[in-house]
């Protein structure tokens, strides 16, 4: 009889995997349940920073809660924006003057043939120590003076061509040129501030008020404007019309209902006991995560600037999701804006909170879904560690089977040859 090696093989294959398939049934469990576990944990720390992000650019120094708006009576003639201080109110202007930079040009300078000594904001400059108007251009660049250099070239002349850094009467510079006959200066430009009127009528009355830039900062309470056309003396003033953006307030209001609601829907996809019709979620009875709703909802309760959500038509319903009841909303924010932009932004108030409770649980170094996520990782590299040595004890196991089998069938074969010598 010769011995049937498949057969061999095959035994050992099954004994062996006998050996070891109770051990291979739980790791391959945990394996699934720590993996599904990570996975959820990264799904939620994604939903928490989405969320988080949203908090923070609703709660940002450049955007409020409280939109305000200013309108123009003619196009072209100036924008603003409009920050949540500003009251309701028209105001007449008249834009008489733009800001403007200095701006001079020195001619008759040549490459190759450069004297005399320009001397700009007193520092003096002895142009024959230089090979081109480049050189030149680059030490005044170079020495920071408040004015850039550069050169302009028509018709085979180059002009060297000076310019103050900024706009505004006291951003100007002073230039001499001197021992260079043939070389001259034109003045471009003069530094100016620029001019508008409140008020009164063009050239007159009102008040004036200058800027060094052509934007008029806060120059109505939480109104700053910038200006980009001139009127004349027959035009009529600019009238800007400041009041609530109502559309914009509300949108606002509902980006931050939306980003809570998608947030919340996470939350209950991960965390949810499972039904008929829905799986149970990785994360459900996890009280750690569970305690992050819990602590976002409480701060939905809380009152910030004696105001809260409620008395603005902001209410959770049955399911936990925020809803809106607009006629309220509109009425409560005409009535109380102060109070409407107090309940949201700021320091300590209800996004900046938000904001914070959330980067507790997502923050890179130190935060409960990373510590959550790394133990989880720690545990998956040691299931590997496990599978390792698992396959050694299979292969033992393996090899212990088929050293057996092999022997056996070697005994049965000679056992064979030894009843056919009888035979």
């Amino acid at each position: 009889m010769a011995i049937d090696s498949d057969y061999v093989q095959q035994m050992s294959t099954q004994l062996a995997t006998y050996e070891v398939q109770s051990s291979l049934d739980r790791l391959n469990r945990n394996e699934a349940r720590y993996k599904a576990q990570r996975d959820a944990l990264s799904t939620l720390r994604t939903s928490l920073t989405t969320f988080k992000s949203a908090m923070t650019k609703l709660n940002s120094s450049t955007s409020n809660m409280l939109t305000n708006s200013a309108t123009f009576s003619q196009e072209g003639y100036a924008t603003a924006t409009v920050g949540a201080t500003a009251k309701p109110g028209t105001y007449d202007f008249f834009v008489e003057r733009l800001a403007g930079k200095q701006q001079v040009a020195v001619q008759g300078l040549v490459d190759g043939s450069l004297n005399g000594t320009l001397t700009l904001n007193a520092q003096a400059f002895d142009l024959s120590s230089y090979a081109t108007l480049d050189e030149a251009a680059k030490a005044i660049n170079d020495a920071a003076l408040g004015a850039q250099a550069t050169l302009v070239r028509s018709n085979g002349a180059v002009s060297l061509v000076i310019t103050s850094d900024e706009s505004g009467a006291a951003n100007g510079f002073t230039l001499d040129l001197a021992g260079n006959a043939a070389a001259t200066t034109t003045t471009l430009s003069t530094a100016q501030d620029a001019l508008i009127r409140l008020g009164g009528s063009y050239g007159a009355g009102g008040i004036e008020l200058t800027s060094a830039s052509n934007t008029f900062d806060n120059v109505i309470d939480g109104v700053s404007m910038t200006v980009s056309k001139v009127h004349t003396a027959t035009d009529t003033p600019l009238t800007v019309t400041v009041g609530q953006d109502k559309a914009g307030t509300k949108a606002n209001v509902q980006s931050f209902i939306d980003a809570f609601n998608a947030l919340m829907t996470s939350f209950d996809t991960l965390t949810g006991s499972g039904s008929d019709s829905a799986a149970r979620g990785a994360l459900a009875g996890d009280s750690s995560v569970r305690s992050i709703e819990g602590r976002l909802n409480n701060l939905l309760r809380t009152d910030f600037g004696g105001k809260s959500l409620i008395d603005f038509g902001i209410s959770a319903d049955r399911s936990g999701k925020l809803t809106l009841d607009s006629t309220r909303f509109e009425a409560a924010v005409t009535a109380d804006p102060e109070g409407f932009e107090a309940l949201f932004s700021g320091k300590d108030k209800l996004l900046d909170s938000m904001d914070k409770t959330v980067a507790a649980y997502t923050s890179s170094v130190n935060g409960m879904l990373k510590n959550r996520m790394d133990t989880l990782d720690m545990s998956l590299r040691r299931i590997d560690e496990q599978f390792e040595n698992l396959q050694q004890q299979y292969d033992t196991h393996y090899n212990r089977y088929l050293r057996q089998y092999t022997t056996m069938m070697q005994t049965m074969q000679t056992m064979e040859q030894t009843y056919g010598l009888f035979g």
